[in-house]
């Protein structure tokens, strides 16, 4: 006889599945924020007709042992069950399911006695079963199946025994020790990522900071952007969004009204990055300093604000990246970058980055930095523009990244 090769024993009978929620198979973990419970569902059922418990188990990542709540029948093999995550973080959790063999004979029992049949044998199955959850049981629960399981094989009389076998106490007791010794769970835990309510809801306000000028015509900074807050918090709002505040381009740089040509009085567009001031972890000069922007920070906090900062990755062609990592960007058959296009327009004050390249794990690691200035500086909301035009394994590395490194 050939040897039968399984991964998990094969007398465990039940089976777990359509299991949600989930996403991609449970490649991605769901979310939610601190406080919400996570309601899982899942298709649970063996084979015959014996009774089953199904329960969730769930952990915090860092937790060594998983917790359990139960879960209830919805009927049609459907079970529901749910546990609440009141800390941010990354939880686990799974589905287990056993046969409830005691269960399975009180039900059987109750309905031998209805059809008056003999019921001397299956009291003695009982007690056995009943002996068996005296081994898991403790303190006075020990002490009370113990005693069941002796008064059911004593009594004579067969209506006192049943009645003994029936007790209510007594089930509730073997079912705080149920028998999992075949019992099954999900192969690979799903996740949840839990982040904190303003993941889930928040109100924003915009300003730009060359428009918080006092005087008509000049250039606002962000010390005279804070004289805004108070007022932007009055209003109800919780997070102050900025956009990128970055050195702008000069070469090709657009105009008013989004015109292709700039007269030399334009400022150009906030989200043209890059020039001989620095890029994407540099302040433009008139707006200010990264002290000030700093302080800005302190003074939106006082006011119940957070900052939120927009992350462009996208460079003009003075960015200093340009010069210092031309293998960054995709070059066209005449030498030149490729600039951005959407046909028939072309944005050729705009180099996109390309995620192609080979040396893509330096140029992964540079963006991840971008992410971690700004967070250094007291930002934990972004705002990504054009995020659908960057490597989709790039947004699963370095959000996980960060929030491993954030904890």
């Amino acid at each position: 006889m050939k040897e039968i090769s399984r991964v998990a024993d094969g007398r465990a009978r039940v089976v777990i599945e359509r299991v949600s929620p989930q996403i991609d198979c449970g490649r991605f973990p769901i979310k939610r924020v601190v406080g919400e419970t996570v309601v899982v569902e899942a298709d649970v059922f063996a084979d015959g007709h014996d009774h089953i418990i199904c329960q969730v188990l769930y952990s915090r990542e860092g937790d060594k042992e998983w917790r359990s709540s139960p879960m209830t029948t919805l009927g049609n093999d459907r079970w529901r069950g749910a546990f609440s995550v009141p800390k941010a973080g990354r939880y686990e959790y799974t589905i287990e399911g056993w046969i409830d063999r005691f269960s399975t004979w009180r039900d059987g029992l109750g309905k031998r006695i209805a059809a008056g049949q003999d019921v001397h044998i299956d009291l003695l199955v009982g007690a056995r079963l009943i002996d068996d959850a005296v081994g898991r049981a403790k303190g006075d629960d020990a002490v009370l199946l113990r005693q069941g399981a002796r008064r059911i094989r004593e009594e004579k009389d067969m209506e006192i025994a049943t009645s003994i076998a029936l007790e209510e106490e007594l089930f509730k007791a073997i079912q705080r020790y149920p028998e999992r010794q075949f019992a099954t769970r999900c192969q690979t835990p799903l996740a949840v990522v839990v982040d904190r309510e303003k993941a889930g809801f928040s109100t924003w306000y915009e300003v730009f900071p060359r428009s918080c000028s006092s005087e008509a015509g000049s250039h606002g900074t962000l010390r005279a952007c804070e004289v805004w807050l108070p007022y932007v918090a009055s209003m109800g709002f919780d997070v102050v969004y900025l956009p990128p505040v970055h050195p702008i381009g000069h070469a090709f740089r657009k105009g008013k009204n989004n015109s292709v040509v700039g007269e030399p009085s334009d400022v150009g567009s906030p989200w043209a990055i890059g020039a001989q001031e620095g890029g994407h972890t540099s302040i433009h000069p008139e707006l200010g300093t990264v002290e000030d922007f700093r302080h800005f920070v302190s003074q939106a906090t006082e006011h119940g604000l957070e900052v939120a900062l927009d992350i462009a990755f996208q460079c003009t062609p003075d960015h200093p990246y340009v010069k210092q990592h031309p293998e960054w960007f995709r070059k066209r058959p005449d030498g030149t970058i490729q600039y951005a296009e959407n046909p028939p327009k072309k944005y050729n004050d705009i180099y996109p980055l390309d995620f192609e390249s080979q040396d893509w794990q330096a140029l992964w690691n540079e963006l991840k930095n971008v992410f971690q200035f700004w967070i250094d500086q007291g930002v934990r909301i972004f705002r990504v523009d054009n995020p659908h035009t960057k490597a989709f394994s790039f947004w699963e590395w370095v959000i996980g990244e960060i929030k491993k490194e954030l904890g």
